[in-house]
């Protein structure tokens, strides 16, 4: 094995640890949000967990984050929940930041 083998082996397994840390952090993130949306909608408990899955499972209806944005942004309208968009995204970032770092951390 040459090096530009052992090089591109290596860039290899970078990206692939990269998307799933992504990945992670996203699936992450989404149930912070849901939790944090769920509390917003008065839920809590078992309620509260059951939300937080929808939420996740949203994401998985297009690529991208617009999906789960999207699906907050219907249950807040529906329920009268005054939280702007940019409120909600804010919220979205801060969290993603969060769940990156209790996963580096091993949470």
């Amino acid at each position: 094995m040459t090096t530009f083998d052992k090089r591109e082996d290596a860039f290899e397994a970078k990206f692939a640890r990269d998307e799933e840390l992504r990945f992670k952090a996203e699936a992450r993130r989404n149930k912070l949000l849901g939790l944090w949306a769920a509390e917003k909608l008065g839920k809590s408990g078992d309620e509260a967990e059951a939300y937080a899955k929808d939420v996740v499972a949203a994401d998985f209806e297009e690529s991208g984050e617009e999906d789960v944005f999207r699906k907050v942004r219907k249950d807040f309208d529906a329920a009268g929940v005054e939280q702007s968009d940019h409120q909600i995204r804010r919220t979205m970032s801060e969290l993603l930041a969060t769940a990156v770092a209790q996963i580096e951390a091993g949470n």
